[in-house]
């Protein structure tokens, strides 16, 4: 969820339901080192909140010394990614490489843990190949060293995200005696059945959703919804989608400045428009217009154009 999951987004999904919400992971490399881009990603509005911080790396006094720098921001929790399988990550020996050295992954995480009184929770995935699935070990192990809760993404690394999640694998980690913690499931999670048919069926402390929320952060609304009553609102009205779309895109303006929220914000917009009249057409209009003014222009345009209809 790299340049997806900032501020503006969490807001938006907080606003729609979402219990607890994370920042973009961190590099903990960058922290020490006071790189500009990993420390803005510390910042957070107070109504993001409950908020956890997730960072990454493969060194144990970096790992360490990150989270002492995470703690001083005050977050509701930290989070370390050992789930990430995007090469430029696992190259550096961070993320998803660190399942291949189970060992490893447990003196990073009782680095974490000893040099932060936040409370540290866990995203990984079952293994590093089907060959290579420990993730009852690894859960255990992470458990003795203290998290309070673990996330398990149902796939290997070298899957990335092809073919199903494997939510046998999370199921028997939440019905090993041993464990204690809270573990939630994540992968494939895209429609309110899914959520909860996945919850009760494995038997889950709760679900982790990513990628169906780009464009789309009303899906928290919509689980909620059928959690509560069995009915699916379905998306919003094309008005409301539009609306929402704007309060992004400003947001965005407002966080990062124009240029980099009128680039940023172009992975958002087949999401926001899908199913949309015209849906290829203002997609395009709107990944290439190079300005704000332009882009608000589009939205107004679509605005309009549904109050004509209605």
């Amino acid at each position: 969820m790299e340049d997806v999951s900032d501020p503006p987004f969490r807001i938006l999904c907080r606003r729609y339901g979402a219990d607890l919400v994370y920042s973009e992971f961190i590099s903990s490399e960058g922290l020490i080192r006071d790189a500009i881009k990993s420390r803005k990603k510390l910042e957070f509005y107070p109504e993001e909140r409950p908020f956890g911080i997730q960072i990454f790396g493969g060194d144990e006094e970096a790992m360490a010394m990150a989270a002492e720098i995470v703690e001083a921001v005050q977050p509701d929790l930290v989070d370390i990614n050992f789930g990430c399988p995007v090469k430029k990550v696992v190259c550096k020996g961070a993320g998803a490489a660190v399942l291949k050295d189970i060992p490893l992954m447990v003196r990073l995480t009782r680095a974490v843990v000893r040099s932060t009184r936040l409370p540290v929770t866990v995203k990984t995935r079952l293994g590093w190949d089907e060959r290579s699935i420990n993730i009852t070990e690894v859960a255990e192990r992470l458990q003795d060293e203290g998290i309070k809760a673990l996330t398990i993404h149902g796939r290997t690394r070298v899957q990335m995200y092809k073919g199903s999640a494997d939510w046998t694998k999370i199921a028997e980690v939440k019905n090993n005696p041993r464990i204690r913690i809270p573990i939630f499931g994540n992968g494939d999670i895209d429609s309110p059945q899914k959520a909860v048919e996945y919850k009760e069926r494995y038997g889950v402390d709760g679900i982790m959703v990513g990628r169906a929320a780009i464009g789309a952060p009303w899906i928290f609304k919509r689980i909620k919804e059928f959690v509560t009553t069995g009915n699916d609102p379905g998306d919003p009205p094309i008005q409301e989608r539009v609306d929402t779309c704007r309060q992004h895109f400003l947001k965005s303006i407002t966080w990062k400045g124009e240029r980099v929220a009128v680039h940023e914000m172009r992975m958002h917009y087949s999401h926001y428009f899908r199913g949309f009249p015209e849906a290829k057409n203002l997609r395009s209009r709107l990944v290439t217009a190079s300005t704000a003014a332009d882009v608000l222009a589009i939205l107004d345009e679509v605005a309009a154009a549904e109050v004509m209809a209605a």
